[in-house]
C-alpha cells in the first residue's frame, strides 16, 4: 500500500511525500540491518532551502545514506548551461540513497527520485534505481530487473524498454569502458502530466526496499576472505571514479552550493586502486568484469 497519496500535485505535496518516503525507507533499512541506527543531520543551504541527511554504519550496511533535500534559489550561469535551460530561479526536491554493504557478495545500491522546477514555468520529474554488485549473480540480476520491469509495466509497457537502456548509458564509466554495475532504470526531464509522473516516481521510490533488502539478506552471511575484500575495494574505487567524474547529480549539487557532506555521502568508507589490475582468468572476478564490459546486456 502506498505510504502517501497526494490530493494535489505541487511542490509542497511532492516535498511532503519525499520526506515521508525517507522516513519509511530508513525504518525498513534499520530493521534489515538489525543493529545500525540512522543518525540525522538537519542542514540549511545558504542560497535557500535545506534538507535532512541520514547516515548509518551498521552490522550489514557498512556505510549508507538516505538523504532528503528541498532547495531553492538562483541558478548560476554554469548550472543553467549544464541544464540547458534559460532560467534564473529554481526549486528542487528529492530523496537520494546509496548503501555500501559489509559483505562483498552483497551489492551496492543507489536510488534517486526527484522533482525540479524553474521560475519560468518549467518542471519535471526524474529518478531511477541501479545495482552495483561486486560479484554478479545472474539470478540476482534477473530478479532486480524483473522487479523494475513490473513497476514500469504497471504504468506504461514502453517504460522499461526506454529507461533500462538509459541507465546502461548513464551509469557507464567511459574511461574504463565498463558499466558501473548491472544498471536498472533511469529517467530524467519527464515533463507534463504531473499526476502521471508523480504516481510513477512514488512507485519507484516505494520499490527500493522490496527490490534491495532481499538481495542484502541473501548474501549478508556468505563467507568471504581477504581476496574478496580486495576485489570489493577495487570495485568501490570504480564507483568513486564514476561519481566524481561523470555523475551529473554530484556536479549539479556542487555547482549550486549544495551541502558537500550530503553530496559526497555516496562514496564508500574504503576504496582501493591497484595499478593495472587484471583478475585471474576463469575466476569469479574475471567473470564479473566480463559482464561489466558487456554494455547493454539484457538480464531478462
Amino acid at each position: 500500500m502506498p505510504i502517501f497519496s497526494a490530493i494535489e500535485v505541487n511542490k509542497d505535496t511532492i516535498t511532503a511525500y519525499f520526506q515521508a518516503l525517507q522516513d519509511d525507507i530508513c525504518q525498513q533499512l534499520e530493521a534489515a540491518d538489525g543493529a545500525g541506527k540512522f543518525q540525522e543531520d538537519h542542514w540549511e543551504r545558504p542560497g535557500g532551502g535545506g534538507g535532512r541527511s541520514r547516515a548509518i554504519e551498521g552490522r550489514r550496511i557498512e556505510k549508507g545514506g538516505v538523504n532528503f533535500s528541498a532547495v531553492h534559489g538562483e541558478l548560476s550561469e554554469k548550472a543553467s548551461k549544464a541544464l540547458r535551460i534559460d532560467a534564473k530561479g529554481f526549486f528542487a526536491t528529492g530523496v537520494s540513497i546509496v548503501l555500501h554493504p559489509h559483505n562483498p557478495w552483497a551489492p551496492i545500491v543507489h536510488m534517486n527520485v526527484r522533482y525540479f522546477e524553474t521560475d519560468n514555468g518549467l518542471s519535471w520529474f526524474g529518478g531511477g534505481i541501479d545495482l552495483t554488485p561486486h560479484y554478479i549473480f545472474e539470478e540476482d540480476a534477473r530478479f532486480f530487473h524483473q522487479t523494475l520491469k513490473d513497476v514500469c509495466d504497471r504504468h506504461d509497457p514502453e517504460y522499461y524498454a526506454k529507461f533500462k537502456p538509459w541507465a546502461d548509458e548513464y551509469f557507464y564509466i567511459r574511461h574504463r569502458k565498463e558499466t558501473r554495475g548491472i544498471g536498472g532504470i533511469f529517467f530524467d526531464r519527464q515533463m507534463g502530466e504531473k499526476e502521471k509522473w508523480f504516481a510513477f516516481v512514488r512507485e519507484v521510490g516505494e520499490t527500493f526496499c522490496p527490490v534491495y533488502i532481499p538481495l542484502l539478506q541473501k548474501h549478508q552471511d556468505d563467507a568471504f576472505g581477504e581476496a574478496e575484500k580486495r576485489w570489493q575495494f577495487l570495485r568501490r574505487g570504480r564507483y568513486v571514479e564514476f561519481n566524481l567524474v561523470w555523475d551529473a547529480g554530484t556536479k549539479f549539487g556542487l555547482e549550486t552550493d549544495g551541502r558537500t557532506e550530503s553530496i559526497l555521502m555516496s562514496l564508500p568508507p574504503v576504496a582501493n586502486w591497484t595499478y593495472n589490475h587484471e583478475p585471474e582468468a576463469g575466476s569469479r572476478e574475471a567473470q564479473t568484469l566480463a559482464y561489466l564490459r558487456d554494455k547493454g546486456r539484457e538480464w531478462i
